[in-house]
């Protein structure tokens, strides 16, 4: 069934600088899906992000893996495997949370599988230890005839009393001749030196067909033990494509599995360019408004200064004017003073004409009464 995404989120992506080991390297310009994947084939589980067609994020959760929170809304963990620690921010706390949540659900899910294989492994070993120790005894073969093996069996080791045979195989293979050997006397009636000397050269010739099989035995062994180092190279390499072609099958269904997910990305990416767009719109319109505010801020700045002056030289006016009205007050109060004096020598320029009119009266009365008696 291959990898399918159980859990997914959006962050910004960020990886440690390989060069200094501090500083924070963005991989992504913008938020993007980071999902938890589950391999059932492997039973593994997986965190990868893309940027579009790119893999930024491809990290194989494991049992010894930390998830730590540095901030409210960033997390970082280190992944061994691709020595590199990945960083990711989000948008709120709650995502930070849920992210860490299913990072520590997911790493005892992979303890326990891992778990699980071991002990599947330990019961598989158990018996195919038993066969290895029957492999290990080679049957004796006679010179001249040897045993194929199926291609792509595992041969045991060669070692030399496989080779040479044990001292029990020798002493098997060796008493039939030797009894036939001396049986052979009986039935031709040959003499004993005779059979002695027949004997010693039949021993001569199987031991030098020994010595011939034993050095053709060791060349074979060293053609087998550079064989299997060739196979042993040969094996590696293969390993190493296979796990790159995985890797690349991965990501080529992480692009297929993830068709759904890119489409709904977009209809969010579009909403989020619309939202972003009318919240720009928002802010121009709030910028238009304060540089109105700000331009009538500088007219209210200008009049202010108008009426500073203004009233600078109001107070000016202001002294002069009291100076002014001083000097009135003082011309005031001099002239009051002049009209009180003036109007005290008029009062006695009054009672002095009352007084000379009253005897100008009497002189008066005295004449018209002199006037009247002469």
């Amino acid at each position: 069934m291959g990898e399918q995404p159980i859990f997914s989120t959006r962050a910004h992506v960020f990886q440690i600088d390989p060069n200094t080991k501090k500083n924070w390297v963005p991989t992504s310009k913008h938020a993007v899906t980071v999902s938890y994947f589950f391999d059932s084939t492997r039973n593994v589980y997986r965190i990868i992000s893309l940027d579009g067609s790119k893999a930024i994020i491809n990290s194989t959760v494991t049992p010894n893996m930390t998830f730590t929170k540095t901030s409210q809304k960033f997390g970082q963990w280190a992944d061994s495997r691709a020595n590199t620690v990945y960083g990711l921010g989000f948008s709120s706390e709650s995502h930070l949370s849920k992210f860490a949540e299913k990072f520590a659900e997911f790493k005892e899910a992979a303890r326990l599988a891992k778990e699980k294989s071991q002990e599947k492994t330990e019961l598989t070993s158990t018996p195919s230890q038993g066969g290895a120790v029957k492999r290990n005894v080679l049957p004796v073969n006679k010179p001249g005839k040897k045993k194929e093996s199926a291609p792509g069996d595992l041969q045991s080791p060669l070692t030399s009393e496989s080779i040479n045979g044990t001292d029990e195989d020798r002493v098997i293979a060796n008493t039939p001749k030797h009894t036939e050997a001396r049986a052979e006397p009986s039935q031709n009636a040959l003499p004993f030196s005779h059979s002695s000397s027949s004997i010693n050269k039949h021993w001569e010739a199987e031991l030098a067909a020994l010595k011939g099989n034993n050095a053709k035995l060791t060349a074979a062994l060293l053609e087998s033990t550079a064989n299997v180092k060739q196979w042993k190279q040969q094996l590696g390499a293969y390993q190493e494509e296979a796990e790159r072609l995985h890797k690349r099958v991965t990501e080529l269904e992480c692009v297929s599995g993830q068709t759904t997910v890119i489409k709904s990305q977009k209809t969010e990416l579009n909403r989020t360019i619309e939202e972003l767009e009318l919240a720009l719109k928002a802010k121009e319109e709030e910028l238009e408004r304060l540089k109105a505010e700000v331009e009538s801020a500088n007219e209210f700045k200008f009049q202010k200064d108008s009426l500073t002056q203004k009233l600078k030289e109001t107070e000016s006016r202001n002294l002069t004017l009291e100076v002014q009205l001083s000097d009135l007050e003082q011309r005031l109060e001099s002239s009051q003073l002049e009209r009180e004096a003036y109007r005290k020598s008029l009062r006695s320029l009054l009672e002095l004409l009352d007084s000379k009119i009253f005897e100008l009266t009497e002189l008066r009365d005295t004449l018209a009464k002199l006037i009247e008696g002469s």
